[in-house]
């Protein structure tokens, strides 16, 4: 990469990037020196962002037919899938296409926590990633409400009747969350703004997040520093962007797929159910990517305890970079550290399976020992491990094990004795 500032060809653009340099900026994402050892797992931000783009330009549509009034939402919902021109088909891509993001945002963290991506110097963009995920779930959370059917109106009356457990102020929240003293047309009003809203300001999160990255540039798969910057990174264009298309290219096949084939398999029968508040559903669950921490809720038997717990098993990933203090990054050098990291994953994996499952017997007490083993894992398992862990030998230089393979520790020690000797 070249470090001489970039000055465009032609006149018009010179005077243009003197006054917004857009041109500079445009040729810094292209020359950005990028670690060479970046493997496929670093596709899902590039995927996340297309995702976020495809959601933000399928809502405007469909907002422009939608009407948000209790009484004319769910016709309205038909009207979109029946009348609109290719309204079936924006309807399927936003509501499918809410899956798939949360699909690429839950890899893209537990890739993050797989490799350490959220350690020093990187604690701000592990922040406002969260921040990004906190919105995420509040904004899809009330999209789940728009289309006014069953699970929309009894999801919307038992989450917001959550509030009501906090002591003092709880009561005034949740009459300001529903307009009034019930889930209602004010309601619906209400929650439709803010999910009109919020991707906004998501899109204006991200854009910190990226800009934030960077900052200290990408981790890698190794988790160590750049060192030589010559031999250990690449242009980001067009290395990785050709990468980042091709997975791109994949993520959008399958997509489609759910898209074309199975468009409602992710959604709940009682949804195509206009709402009515005289019936409830037998048994009321949020979207499948709400589950584990729905499981959460449920699993204590006291509101309040519910809700704190709720809250916890959310900001508690905040203070993740405080939490774990190991210095090596990468789950690629810490044995003890790999097997905790998949039974975490199975962990949350379990929680919502049971998310999903009547809050009774058997599914109850996994429900209980899921949650139990979430907080252990941050609070007490991380913290432990970063004092007691014996991490294998780090390599010199990601050009070393992208060249020459990884160091082993017999090897390095017999290199040590022939010096010494």
């Amino acid at each position: 990469m070249s470090d001489t500032p970039y000055v465009p060809s032609s006149k018009f653009g010179k005077w243009f990037n003197d006054r917004l340099p857009l041109l500079t900026l445009s040729a810094h994402l292209q020359d950005y020196p990028t670690p060479k050892n970046l493997n496929y797992w670093w596709t899902f931000g590039g995927i996340l962002t297309f995702c976020l783009v495809t959601q933000i330009v399928t809502g405007l549509v469909l907002a422009m037919h939608y009407v948000a009034h209790a009484d004319l939402a769910f016709d309205s919902i038909e009207h979109i899938m029946r009348d609109v021109n290719y309204g079936w088909l924006l309807r399927y891509i936003h509501s499918n296409g809410a899956s798939m993001f949360f699909l690429a945002v839950y890899i893209h963290i537990f890739r993050a926590l797989f490799y350490g991506s959220y350690k020093s110097p990187r604690e701000v963009i592990w922040i406002i990633g969260m921040l990004i995920y906190i919105l995420m779930m509040a904004t899809a959370f009330m999209g789940y409400v728009l289309p006014w059917g069953q699970m929309s109106f009894w999801g919307a009356t038992v989450i917001t009747n959550l509030f009501s457990a906090i002591p003092f102020v709880g009561e005034g929240i949740t009459t300001w969350l529903w307009g009034g003293y019930s889930v209602d047309n004010p309601t619906l009003t209400r929650f439709f703004s803010l999910h009109y809203l919020f991707p906004f300001i998501i899109l204006g999160l991200v854009i910190l997040h990226i800009w934030a990255l960077h900052v200290p540039g990408n981790n890698n798969p190794i988790g160590i520093d750049i060192k030589k910057p010559s031999k250990d990174t690449v242009p980001f264009h067009p290395y990785i962007t050709i990468k980042d298309l091709f997975a791109l290219l994949i993520f959008i096949i399958i997509f489609s797929g759910f898209i074309f084939f199975s468009p409602n398999v992710m959604g709940h029968p009682d949804n195509y159910i206009q709402a009515n508040p005289l019936i409830t559903p037998t048994h009321i669950v949020p979207e499948w990517y709400l589950l584990p921490f729905y499981a959460i809720l449920r699993s204590v038997p006291d509101k309040l305890g519910g809700v704190i717990l709720l809250f916890a098993s959310i900001f508690i990933l905040l203070a993740l970079p405080w939490l774990d203090k190991s210095k090596v990054r990468s789950a690629v050098f810490r044995p003890i550290y790999r097997i905790f990291f998949w039974v975490l994953i199975i962990d949350v994996l379990a929680l919502g399976y049971v998310g999903a499952m009547p809050a009774e017997g058997l599914y109850l007490l996994i429900a209980r020992v899921g949650t139990a083993y979430y907080f252990l894992h941050f609070l007490v398992i991380l913290p432990f491990l970063s004092r007691v862990e014996k991490t294998d030998p780090l390599p010199l230089s990601i050009s070393e094990p992208v060249f020459g393979g990884m160091p082993k520790p017999a090897m390095m020690k017999s290199d040590k004795k022939n010096k010494n000797e």
